[in-house]
């Protein structure tokens, strides 16, 4: 039996960590966006053998259990002890790992889906469980929660699924632009002595939107967020600029890695990929999505 599940890739716009030592009530408030390319999860699940085999791969080749330990950690709760067969689990994204994008959580999300759609489960426990592994891993905090609400969307209230509490802003005409240049470890951000700027920050950032709940809005407070944290310098914040010269709304960075984000219209597309171009940056262009993650059987 082969299971598929697409998880959207997830950008964080400005964020504030809730550490908890129960998993569920560990999250983030905050806002950020779901992009219509992300992770596709294969699990390949077959019987007859002696034994219980789980092998996970990442873009086709297979990677350690330390290289993938939050996918494992879902994997071994969810295939039953008793299982005698090979359960082998495909991730590819459409984005670098480490570069902001909720890759981790992405497959473990995507995981969680379709091995409870092979083994017997719910929505909100597989959920739940992907939710927990980020979180005890410290793969990231809000990513879970936001890729199940989809679009636009604004975390009101910390926790995982079916505790914490997201809502959507209404949008009109827009896609994502992304300026993927590197990694940036969430793991030493949050371990740093630059949380605290991220909480002050980060609050003020959501009390504002929620009193002005718009796209245009976010965007301006993602900037302000990411150049007062002090996260948003140097020569990232340079290609942030030149952006602005010609867009609408300003860009900001992807929260947590080395890059930037903006919200385009169709008639600044053009445009921005000519100045990307002469600038010789890597650049994608998606729409925003807007659906619920996907699972079910696999049929080429």
């Amino acid at each position: 039996m082969l299971i598929r599940s697409f998880i959207p890739a997830h950008i964080t716009a400005f964020f504030v960590p809730v550490f908890h030592e129960e998993p569920l009530k560990a999250g983030s408030l905050g806002a950020g966006v779901n992009l219509s390319k992300g992770t596709n999860v294969f699990a390949s699940v077959e019987t007859g053998t002696l034994e219980r085999h789980i092998h996970v791969a990442f873009n086709g080749e297979p990677v350690k259990r330390e290289e993938a330990e939050i996918t494992y950690y879902v994997a071994e709760k969810l295939v039953p002890g008793d299982f005698l067969g090979e359960v082998e689990i495909w991730q590819y994204f459409d984005f670098p790992n480490g570069y902001g994008f909720g890759n981790s959580a992405g497959g473990a999300l995507g995981t969680a889906l379709a091995l409870s759609y092979a083994f017997g489960g719910t929505w909100l426990k597989a959920a739940q469980l992907a939710h927990e592994a980020e979180v005890r891993h410290k793969g990231g905090l809000g990513d879970v929660i936001g890729q199940l609400a989809g679009g636009i969307e604004v975390r009101v209230k910390p926790g995982g699924p079916g505790v914490g509490v997201t809502d959507n802003l209404f949008f009109e005409d827009y896609k994502v632009l992304v300026v993927p240049l590197g990694r940036l470890s969430t793991k030493e951000v949050l371990d740093g002595d630059v949380v605290r700027a991220i909480e002050v920050e980060g609050r003020k950032a959501l009390e504002e939107l929620l009193k002005d709940p718009r796209p245009e809005r976010m965007m301006s407070l993602a900037r302000d967020f990411a150049e007062r944290t002090g996260l948003l310098s140097g020569e990232l914040l340079e290609i942030a600029r030149e952006l602005d010269k010609v867009l609408k709304n300003p860009s900001s960075m992807i929260m947590l890695g080395k890059g930037l984000f903006a919200l385009v219209r169709e008639e600044e597309v053009e445009k921005t990929k000519k100045l990307l171009a002469d600038m010789s940056l890597p650049y994608d262009i998606a729409e925003i999505y807007t659906e619920r993650p996907k699972v079910g059987r696999w049929v080429g």
